[in-house]
């Protein structure tokens, strides 16, 4: 059974323009940092022409499909039945985009079925981290 998710999803980013024009990006999960999601967005769908990537909590995105959540640098709220909105604040400006629910929602589910939520603390390895962190501080 595979430890990672990479799923691609269309993102709308959300600008001044009438249309919103589409980009692509991909949610990725990992057994191994199970609380964290990953969302990356290729060079191309960039300002800057270097790939980026918003890691933020399986927890806030699945509680901000629900109601507005999130207080920092990654927001996340319902936009009607089928869209969720994420906007990703940084000193050079603010992203916001719509994906649909339904991607997210089975991204979700996947994630759930690899590590469901409640659980994700058994999937950590604490002696092996403390250890390591007390290698270098002798």
């Amino acid at each position: 059974m595979s430890t990672v998710i990479d799923q691609p999803v269309e993102a709308r980013l959300v600008a001044a323009a009438p249309r919103m024009p589409s980009i692509p990006a991909t949610l990725h999960y990992d057994r191994s940092d199970p609380f964290a999601v990953r969302m990356t967005f290729p060079a191309p769908a960039t300002l800057e022409g270097v790939e980026v990537c918003w890691t933020f909590s399986r927890e806030l995105l699945i509680a901000g499909m629900r109601e507005p959540n999130g207080h920092g640098d990654v927001r996340v709220r319902p936009y009607g039945y089928d869209r969720t909105v994420l906007e990703f604040h940084a000193p050079e400006g603010t992203a916001v985009i719509h994906v649909r629910s339904g991607e997210l929602r089975r991204f979700l589910h996947a994630a759930g079925e690899l590590v469901p939520v409640g659980l994700e603390h058994l999937q950590l390895d604490l002696d092996h981290d403390l250890a390591e962190l007390m290698r270098g501080s002798c």
